[in-house]
């Protein structure tokens, strides 16, 4: 089951959770099938959608935990587009009422005994690993173990800061070798920080908004930022130099991406479908520009982040 988004209203706020794909996926979706092809308005509704991403999920404390009595789950919707460190400070307030001080080292997350990268997108770490199972999503906490040789620590907000302003600067090398983000003020940077930290799309995307634009000319970025994901491989992600237009002049689509950096991933003629390659829960057919792509459906650090999984078998 790969996550869709369904819009409702959850605590007053229009937001969108991750359904089976068999349901329809809103605006996002149906512009993908067009080719990109869309006005300002819905524009700014497939960058809404993707902004409030929802995953229902449930935390569960590590059964090895020493606790003073029985710690109850706690649920939460998670947003897609922040990271974990960033926003379960409720989740640890929650457990530490169970636990004594001396017992607690930092929180680490893990789902069926593979720990969860901080430094990963939340849709990211879902669709990679966990995007074909049942709602809501089981996330063990863990107080003690860190497993070193797996994550990085994460002591402060200040780490995910630097971890989000260096992968801006990153994809503004990429797409406009970092003319935008060095033209920017520190509280340009810091307006693009506090929009994630605190989930204001308008206040974020007032910024960012610039880091999104190319000469009418020149059709696109320089290169766009994307990173492939494999549930399969050991190899963190694929990360090369790809242009969003042809030498011919021609856009390239999502089917070009993958043909050039993961040929496996499409099937040939009469091959049965071996992988689903899942962009923030859907999968977007692969005629879909790669540039429309990267410039409605790029997480907030600017990157395309593209996973590719096993199709389920049942």
């Amino acid at each position: 089951m790969v996550a869709c988004l369904l819009c409702c209203v959850v605590d007053n706020r229009k937001v969108s959770l991750p359904l089976d794909l068999g349901v329809c996926v809103l605006g996002i979706y149906s512009l993908c099938a067009t080719g990109g092809r869309s006005s300002m308005a819905d524009d700014k509704d497939v960058l809404r959608d993707v902004w409030f991403g929802r995953i229902p999920t449930c935390f569960t404390l590590n059964q090895d935990e020493v606790t003073e009595r029985e710690a109850e789950p706690y649920y939460l919707l998670l947003p897609r587009v922040s990271y974990l460190t960033l926003v379960t400070d409720k989740v640890k307030k929650h457990f530490l009422k169970v636990m004594k001080a001396e017992d607690v080292e930092e929180m680490w997350f893990e789902y069926e005994g593979t720990p969860l990268k901080w430094h990963y997108p939340i849709g990211v770490l879902f669709d990679l690993h966990a995007s074909n199972t049942v709602l809501p999503w089981s996330i063990t906490v863990h107080f003690k173990n860190f497993p070193d040789r797996d994550l990085l620590h994460c002591p402060s907000n200040s780490v995910i800061e630097a971890h989000f302003m260096s992968s801006i600067k990153e994809a503004d090398a990429l797409k406009h070798k970092s003319q935008v983000v060095n033209d920017m003020q520190k509280k340009d940077h810091k307006q693009l920080w506090m929009g994630l930290q605190n989930d204001k799309f308008d206040q974020f995307w007032a910024m960012n908004r610039k880091l999104m634009e190319y000469p009418t000319e020149e059709g696109g970025f320089r290169y766009i930022p994307f990173r492939i994901y494999q549930a399969m491989s050991d190899r963190p992600f694929i990360q090369k130099l790809f242009r969003p237009i042809s030498p011919e002049g021609n856009a390239h689509t999502l089917g070009n991406l993958l043909k050039e950096m993961y040929p496996t991933a499409i099937p040939n003629d009469g091959e049965p479908k071996r992988y689903q390659v899942v962009i923030h829960g859907i999968e977007p057919l692969l005629e879909t520009p790669l540039q429309w792509l990267s410039e409605h459906l790029s997480h907030p650090d600017n990157f395309l982040h593209i996973c590719v999984i096993p199709t389920p078998t049942d």
